[in-house]
């Protein structure tokens, strides 16, 4: 069964058109990059599909549950699990903390229960505890589970987020520009979890990202946005050789002394 379907999804701010009959479907074992340039679409996608931002327009499934009106909440319990281009971590607890805040809501215990400390809250707890000291092995941060997120480098602060994102049990995983900041030995590490994830663990991921290199090197098809419209789709090698992708995103046919777009 397809795991995610947005069909003729649109989004429109007063009179701009940010998202204009945006259609994506998504395979369980997907690994699938979203690509554009600047003001593409990309974070209006993908805040769409998570349920930050509500569509004007068209509909989305997942898991053939129609959550086009859903909130982020409710898709995060279907396992619909995203992480966000600026980090959002609790940077006073520690990681463990951080991660355990992810598996919180697979808990059966009410908030009541586990405050008082009543056999049913202290077990939810002692398993959330279980599933972020895993997810914490699983992304390499056992070193650190003890030390403050503030304290870590840029690099290992990704992948606490990852972690925590991890920890609330996805069945699909959205990762909103994961490698931005990361110098090329982080994004090697980051490159090398997401395959990992996808190949090993059976992961279906959907994967925002600006690096053209890494995109291309971990994502099996992807799917190109310019002007808030889908302009190609498919394998990654074929896409990449398109002309339009190549002019609109890879900057090819600019003008002289033009930057690049990517």
């Amino acid at each position: 069964m397809t795991l995610l379907q947005a069909t003729d999804v649109g989004k429109h701010f007063g009179g701009v058109i940010a998202l204009s009959r945006f259609s994506l479907t998504i395979e369980p074992g997907d690994l699938l990059g979203l690509i554009g340039p600047n003001g593409a679409g990309k974070t209006t996608a993908f805040n769409v599909i998570t349920g930050v931002l509500r569509p004007s327009e068209g509909h989305i499934a997942f898991d053939g549950r129609d959550v086009t009106r859903a909130s982020p909440e409710r898709r995060a319990r279907l396992g619909m699990v995203r992480t966000f281009q600026n980090i959002r971590l609790f940077d006073d607890l520690t990681v463990r903390q951080n991660v355990m805040a992810g598996a919180h809501a697979a808990a059966s215990a009410s908030p009541v229960e586990s405050v008082l400390g009543l056999p049913r809250g202290r077990a939810a707890e002692r398993r959330i505890r279980a599933i972020a000291d895993a997810m914490i092995e699983r992304t390499a941060l056992e070193p650190f589970a003890g030390q403050t997120a503030g304290a870590l480098s840029y690099g290992d602060r990704r992948r606490v987020e990852i972690a925590r994102a991890l920890a609330g049990a996805p069945r699909l995983l959205l990762l909103d520009e994961p490698a931005a900041g990361m110098n090329d030995s982080e994004k090697h590490a980051l490159s090398a979890l997401i395959d990992s994830l996808n190949r090993e663990d059976g992961l279906t991921i959907v994967l925002v990202e600006h690096n053209i290199t890494m995109v291309a090197a971990l994502c099996r098809r992807l799917v190109v946005m310019n002007k808030g419209e889908v302009i190609a789709e498919g394998a990654a090698a074929d896409v990449l050789r398109q002309p339009e992708v190549r002019e609109v995103y890879l900057g090819r046919r600019r003008p002289q002394g033009e930057a690049a777009a990517c």
